[in-house]
């Protein structure tokens, strides 16, 4: 198949973590992520930066439906209500991709440099709520606390997705993972 086939970044993200399970990260090259998608190499970087990149090149979507979701939250939500709406914001990204989460998360976990960059995404992505939390007029420390606490939903419904037999969607885990949290908080 030649570039010019659709979904190019589809067969390069499916090659890549076909070649990932079978081979691990490490010992697969970009040429033979590349061959298994019937593309050239030159097309996989018009794509991807590197191989890292099948990984986490989705982060600045994610980024922006989450701060999009904080900045739409009705006027006057409270913090960890802001969080909810960009949870729900951010879960529709995920709708169909359950498979390549799994994948994507087997090859991160069973390395440590892609286990370190996940947690560089994730701080990255707190950071960016907790300042689109300031932006409503939220302050220190309630801005940075609600965006860590809703990384920290985020991560445990994700992890409780991807472990799940395809009952539940994501949206709805995160939104049972807020809920316990909430419990948590009030001592229940």
């Amino acid at each position: 198949m030649g570039r010019w086939e659709p979904n190019a970044r589809g067969r390069l993200e499916q090659a890549a973590l076909e070649l990932y399970g079978e081979r691990g990260y490490e010992q697969t090259t970009v040429a033979e992520i590349a061959k298994r998608a019937g593309l050239t190499e030159r097309t996989f970087f018009r794509h991807f930066a590197d191989k890292r990149e099948v990984l986490f090149g989705g982060a600045g979507a994610l980024q922006e439906l989450f701060v999009t979701g904080v900045a739409d939250a009705p006027e006057g939500a409270p913090p960890i209500d802001a969080m909810a709406a960009a949870l729900d914001a951010a879960a529709g990204l995920f709708v169909g991709r359950r498979e390549f989460a799994r994948r994507r998360w087997a090859a991160i976990a069973a390395n440590a440099d892609l286990r370190e960059r996940e947690l560089i995404k994730l701080a990255s992505l707190a950071a960016a709520l907790a300042e689109a939390l300031r932006g409503r007029g939220v302050a220190e420390p309630a801005a940075s606390l609600a965006a860590e606490v809703g990384i920290g939903v985020f991560r445990v419904a994700c992890q409780r997705w991807i472990e799940d037999s395809g009952e539940l969607d994501l949206a709805q885990l995160m939104r049972e993972s807020l809920a316990v949290l909430k419990a948590v908080a009030a001592g229940n």
